[in-house]
């Protein structure tokens, strides 16, 4: 019998690969007829280089205003500021430009602009849940009216899934909001405007996205096509971030670790599963703090050490792609991120013991927190990951 299965398509129009930034969305906006454009920028670009400016230059009278401040891991506050600040100049369209966390807002912001969403408590009534068996509840609404388009300057390649996240600082838990709407109708790949980007969080969030490969390749849920991509991002990132630690100037390397980000995102959005290093991650990040590369950084060896009893057989390709399929996955992607000068341990970003118990806790609630290929169905699985990966 052949394995039944399926790939979920977004509603993601175009991407664009080494176009300027301010080139691609000025002729995007112009194509959707788009006359109030709101761009939510990252703080560093947008005060400390040129580059929103000469987006701005390019958008001209369409341009309405620009926003700046999202925290890292979207706290919901953040977003909601935002929204009210579009919501105000009577934003058509949201480009978004910097890394993950304001790529995440700026997608939630969508669904503030639509349900009129004016205080951070109304969030719950959108977000997802997890029930106490594992059970994913996704809640239905209208999709946004206003679409985005989206510069990413890191590596998570949360741009191109409709999933996002924002964090409740109120219990510190970051939460997955999604709809399909949500997801950008363009992505601009541009590598210049990443030259901005500083090294550690370019090669962190690019071991995010060797995790989305990594975990794709161990799935037990996957399927030939899915791993066709997850294969290729693989060997692009692997390459890409290893040329672009030896010159950061390469902007041919900065593309291929783009394209390798865009590739190992498709198995998620298509509905591969992820598992324990991602699940464990969300709360390393909203929970602790740790930015959103480094949990993969971290976890990723660990978790794919735990799961060999029960994917060996899987995890022989994810070696393949790492140059040596006689090796451990989990030894040679240690290799790779120590070789990036990254952390590989809790205990080196910050977590300590008394933390654990919480966050093996929060992890049960995750919604790829049951999916792991080893299942983990009490927080004392949770627990002896998170032991060993102390340091």
């Amino acid at each position: 019998m052949v394995a039944a299965s399926q790939v979920v398509l977004t509603a993601t129009e175009r991407v664009t690969l080494g176009v300027p930034a301010a080139e691609a969305v000025a002729e995007e906006s112009s194509n959707r007829g788009a006359r109030k454009v709101f761009i939510l920028a990252s703080s560093h670009l947008n005060q400390k280089t040129d580059e929103i400016r000469r987006i701005e230059a390019a958008l001209g009278t369409r341009h309405v205003a620009t926003h700046d401040g999202i925290q890292p891991h979207a706290p919901r506050g953040d977003v909601l500021k935002a929204a009210e600040h579009a919501r105000s100049v009577g934003a058509d369209l949201i480009i978004t430009v910097g890394g993950g966390s304001v790529t995440d807002a700026g997608k939630i912001m969508l669904i503030c602009l639509k349900h009129n969403i004016t205080t951070v408590e109304q969030f719950d009534n959108f977000r997802t849940r997890v029930e106490e068996d594992g059970t994913v509840t996704n809640p239905a609404f209208d999709a946004p009216d206003v679409r985005a388009i989206c510069v990413p300057t890191t590596l998570s390649g949360g741009e191109f899934n409709p999933l996002s996240g924002a964090t409740d600082e109120k219990i510190k838990q970051k939460q997955a909001y999604a709809q399909r709407d949500m997801v950008p109708v363009c992505v601009v790949l541009d590598p210049a405007i990443t030259v901005h980007t500083p090294e550690w969080l370019w090669l962190s969030t690019g071991v995010r996205s060797v995790d989305h490969a990594t975990e794709t390749l161990a799935s037990l849920l996957s399927n030939d096509f899915c791993d066709g991509l997850a294969d290729s991002a693989l060997r692009l990132l692997a390459e890409g971030l290893r040329e672009v630690k030896a010159n950061p100037a390469n902007l041919d390397a900065r593309l291929k670790c783009q394209i390798g980000a865009w590739q190992s995102m498709i198995p998620i959005i298509g509905g591969v599963p992820m598992g324990a290093s991602h699940a464990i991650g969300h709360v390393l990040g909203g929970t602790c703090d740790v930015p959103h590369g480094y949990t993969s950084c971290v976890m990723s060896p660990f978790v794919q050490a735990y799961n060999l009893e029960v994917n060996a057989h899987r995890q022989k390709r994810i070696s393949a792609c790492l140059g040596d399929a006689s090796k451990p996955a989990s030894e040679l992607l240690d290799t790779l991120i120590r070789g990036l000068g990254m952390p590989r341990s809790l205990r080196e970003v910050g977590v300590v013991e008394s933390q654990l118990q919480l966050i093996a806790d929060y992890t049960l609630e995750d919604i790829w927190g049951r999916t792991n290929p080893r299942p983990i169905t009490k927080s004392a699985d949770v627990m002896s990951i998170l032991q060993t990966a102390m340091g």
